[in-house]
């Protein structure tokens, strides 16, 4: 039992210093702001999922909203940050297949960077989604979900 207790700390720590990893800046290259490549601007493109049709960035991995954002601004603290990687750019962020480029914005966020947003809500990766695809981060804590192509949050369950 203390064995399992003490992987399940040693695993949480390094998951949380590999999200902590990096330094601030407003650049894609910029490892704690997400997995955008190194030297190119952020896409947020329209793919299918488990929860129906949601926006992911260029690498197909999922992009999430909080729900304790407002008005299109991020309230996503240096914690949260942590957790929740920013969807971040130099200054602009391209329209992918099925993304509505109207919908599509930046703003800086509380750390100074450049974040994506798309409607009003602020773009952010979850470090539990290992691979694109994955959708591990939705529902948490009833506060963080997908965005569909419309902007709008969609509160399905993972099947």
């Amino acid at each position: 039992m203390r064995a399992r207790i003490t992987l399940a700390a040693i695993s949480l720590t390094l998951l949380t210093l590999s999200a902590c990893s990096g330094t601030t800046g407003d650049t894609a290259a910029d490892d704690s702001a997400g997995p955008a490549a190194k030297g190119s601007e952020p896409s947020v493109k329209v793919v299918g999922s488990d929860v129906g049709d949601i926006l992911v960035d260029q690498n197909g991995r999922t992009l999430y909203a909080f729900t304790k954002d407002k008005a299109g601004t991020s309230n996503c603290d240096a914690d949260c940050i942590a957790v929740w990687p920013a969807l971040t750019g130099a200054s602009k962020v391209a329209a992918g297949p099925g993304a509505d480029r109207a919908l599509l914005n930046t703003a800086r966020n509380s750390g100074g960077a450049v974040q994506a947003r798309y409607g009003d809500w602020p773009l952010y990766y979850y470090v539990g989604d290992s691979s694109p695809g994955d959708v591990n981060g939705q529902g948490l804590d009833d506060e963080w979900f997908v965005l569909g192509a419309d902007g709008k949050l969609i509160r399905k369950n993972v099947d």
